[in-house]
């Protein structure tokens, strides 16, 4: 039987013929002009997926003339979101499977905000089809699956791609990294990262609420497997999909690969050596499969001029919220909730730099909108101007993604894992 997920079923299917590489002509990869729009198409309409709709809808560049996604109510939902943002729903194209509208004439780029699980094969499906593409993070399931999506983009150098890991467009961590750089901090030694969140009991974190009609009728269930296991329909795992490692691994991919992100962003490391991860199920012993309690350790760099990160998150106490602390020798730059910047100089150093005095700034000063919606602005600008440089494209995003697979790795095996980057192997001490 042939896999209707392969590259060679989906070219067949689509009509692509030779080759989707084909459609990167001048139609598609000239700039557009002043008054000229991208037409986008949306590939996954979930919680996520309709975030970065109602953002799109706001960039004056973009025009939805695509929709896809497994469950019907979703189609429908993001049709009222197109009105209510005064862009007729019925101007966008309803897709069946998402290798249609990749194989499309109309439509210019995607917008992929589907499961994890499925970012690595829509992704090579996308640079395949000769599509511009803001694909959500993480960017792939596994390390190898990265690795291939790194490939495939940097053999197709003038498609724009930008992978959702939106930090790099929030003005805070702009002013945190020319703070670091500036040497204000001293040797930095060790990170802290934290993102802690609190649910009520009855209310367990990632359990979402399941439509009431989610049915084999409104749900292509098939379509939500994809390359995953098959098993039989189950709308807990098709709506609550983050709790489960065929489409997700958690807490690692899901949340840590922002603050890891953030953190090679701001100092300019790429890689940890040594990774030793531990977590569990302390909070919602529900069938979930993936840790709500999750801590790292990343080593970066050689003794003595390396650092140590040290990452923790849990979903049953939100006391310390989501925040980055950089600790040097002589000063600490902190990063909180995204919106606000502290740097305190160490007081052991008052009398050899008196000019240096603490800083407070807040996001909304530097710049009020929301980074997700300048991360988007950004690849939609890249995308006009046919610039592949955006602030996030794949080589830069799989720098972050796989020290979280490593830190699967150390969790499952609880070993520590050493990590090769130029040779990209890992092995386990």
């Amino acid at each position: 039987m042939s896999d209707p997920f392969s590259r060679r079923e989906f070219l067949k299917k689509s009509g692509a013929g030779a080759g989707l590489a084909g459609m990167t002509g001048p139609a598609v990869l000239r700039s557009l002009g002043a008054s000229e729009r991208i037409n986008v198409g949306c590939i996954g309409l979930g919680i996520r997926g309709e975030y970065l709709l109602k953002f799109a809808l706001q960039i004056p560049k973009v025009r939805v003339a695509g929709l896809c996604d497994a469950y019907d109510g979703y189609i429908a939902r993001a049709k009222a979101d197109m009105e209510k943002a005064g862009q007729p729903g019925s101007q966008a194209e309803v897709f069946p499977d998402y290798r249609a509208l990749l194989g499309s004439k109309k439509i210019d780029a995607v917008i992929i905000a589907t499961p994890e699980h499925w970012h690595h094969r829509m992704g090579l499906d996308a640079i395949d089809a000769g599509k511009d593409m803001y694909l959500e993070k993480a960017l792939a399931h596994t390390i190898k699956e990265g690795d291939e999506l790194v490939k495939a983009a940097g053999a197709n150098p003038k498609l724009v791609i930008q992978v959702g890991t939106q930090n790099r467009s929030n003005p805070i961590y702009l002013k945190a990294r020319e703070i670091y750089q500036s040497g204000q901090l001293g040797k930095v030694k060790a990170v802290r990262a934290f993102w802690y969140r609190n649910s009520l009991p009855a209310d367990p974190a990632w359990r979402y609420a399941i439509p009431a009609d989610a049915s084999p009728s409104t749900c292509r269930w098939e379509q939500f497997l994809g390359p995953a296991a098959k098993r039989p329909f189950d709308p807990k795992r098709m709506f609550q999909w983050r709790l489960y490692w065929d489409y997700s691994q958690g807490i690692a991919t899901d949340l840590m690969t922002h603050q890891l992100d953030i953190i090679h962003y701001i100092t300019g490391e790429t890689a940890p050596k040594t990774i030793v991860a531990n977590g569990g199920i302390y909070s919602w012993p529900d069938g979930r499969e993936v840790p709500d309690n999750w801590h790292t350790i990343f080593q970066y760099g050689n003794e003595p001029d390396g650092f140590m990160v040290q990452y923790s998150s849990m979903f049953s106490n939100s006391k310390f919220q989501y925040g980055e602390q950089f600790l040097g020798s002589e000063g600490t730059l902190e990063c909180l909730e995204r919106k606000t910047l502290l740097y305190t100089p160490e007081a052991v150093y008052a009398k050899k730099y008196p000019e240096r005095k603490p800083i407070t700034m807040n996001a909304a000063d530097l710049n009020p909108k929301d980074s997700v919606l300048l991360h988007l602005e950004n690849w939609a600008e890249c995308v006009a101007n046919r610039d592949p440089k955006t602030t996030c494209p794949v080589p830069v995003a799989e720098t972050a993604a796989t020290p979280c697979h490593l830190a699967i790795d150390s969790f499952r095996a609880h070993r520590q894992v050493t990590w090769n980057a130029a040779a990209r192997k890992a092995a386990l001490a």
